[in-house]
């Protein structure tokens, strides 16, 4: 979100914003719009995950498991931030320089259609992993593993860019972060809570209009 004018990315090919206007309408009674990006927006960060917690099962060597896990972790950064946040929910941060080498930071929201199913799937990944990666950090350093915690300190600051990114783009650049937190909960509470009332009055039977019969 920012009035200033900034330039279009290299790599915008389709404007952002203008997603919809070039999907098949027949996508959108889908209950997955977007099934390969919800699928990698999940799988690369779910499979750094895996092999941080399962590579002694298969190698002991920790250069290569090392190699691996970032290698996950790079392509969850830039699917989750260039890809998934874009078509998943509409939003999009980024960074440029201007002509007197200013860097300037951009958090872009738009106002477009949002599959909930999908935008669910994309909030969870985005804030559970940053917990995985936490709890990892907390075992290696009680377990006094400075070289995994090295690793796991790599995890934490590339998935907490993107949360940290996405949350200004939802709530606004001039919200300090905790505020934007504590919010963004409200919001997904009072949607569950709807969810679940909506559920309940809808699994429901009608009543019935019994009259009573007279005795003779």
């Amino acid at each position: 979100m920012t009035s200033a004018t900034v330039p279009l990315l290299d790599d915008d090919t389709i404007p952002f914003g203008e997603e919809d206007e070039m999907r098949d309408p027949g996508v959108a009674a889908k209950k997955y719009t977007h099934p390969y990006v919800t699928f990698f927006h999940l799988f690369f960060r779910g499979a750094a995950i895996a092999i941080y917690m399962f590579c002694g099962w298969f190698s002991e060597s920790f250069i290569t498991s090392f190699v691996f896990v970032v290698l996950f972790l790079s392509a969850d950064f830039w699917t989750v931030k260039n890809i998934s946040g874009r078509l998943l929910v509409g939003l999009r941060w980024w960074n440029y320089v201007d002509d007197d080498g200013k860097s300037h930071w951009v958090f872009e929201s738009k106002n477009s259609r949002i599959n909930k199913h999908e935008q669910r799937i994309f909030w969870l990944g985005l804030i559970l992993c940053p917990v995985f990666w936490s709890l990892f950090f907390l075992v290696a350093l009680f377990s006094l593993k400075f070289k995994w915690l090295l690793l796991v300190m790599i995890a934490i600051a590339l998935n907490a860019a993107n949360l940290y990114g996405y949350i200004k783009c939802s709530y606004g650049t001039g919200k300090d972060l905790n505020s934007a937190a504590t919010d963004f909960v409200k919001t997904q509470l009072f949607k569950n809570a709807v969810d679940m009332m909506t559920k309940q009055s809808a699994a429901a039977p009608p009543p019935t209009n019994v009259r009573p019969t007279g005795v003779v």
